[in-house]
């Protein structure tokens, strides 16, 4: 009896504190996917801004000076508030998410 009840306390501390450490890099891989649902639609796969509604909306290319000199408090506030026709993401993705997509227009840059 002792015995099972030892381990059911560990399991309900261990189980907490695993999904609290594997948050983060989870947050961090869902980036190229999120990207794809909520972005690409108007920034492009590749973060050009070449789609139709990209180029109706005078998207700017992700890869460009203009966006890639912001800081990364920048772009968040814009990912977080939206800007002009962009939409704001607040309350709909999480900060760990939104840093992600950061991350990730960071990396289309130096893909290009």
């Amino acid at each position: 009896m002792k015995c099972s009840l030892v381990r059911w306390g560990c399991g309900a501390f261990l189980l907490p504190l695993l999904a609290l450490v594997l948050s983060g890099p989870l947050h961090a891989q869902d980036a190229p996917t999120l990207f794809k649902t909520k972005c690409a639609p108007c920034h492009a796969a590749d973060g050009s801004g070449s789609t139709a509604t990209g180029k109706a909306m005078k998207v700017r290319d992700l890869h460009s000076e203009d966006v890639q000199k912001q800081t990364d408090a920048e772009l968040t506030a814009v990912i977080t508030n939206g800007k002009n026709k962009m939409p704001a993401y607040k309350g709909k993705l999480d900060d760990g998410q939104i840093k992600g997509l950061v991350g990730y227009i960071r990396d289309l840059a130096k893909k290009k």
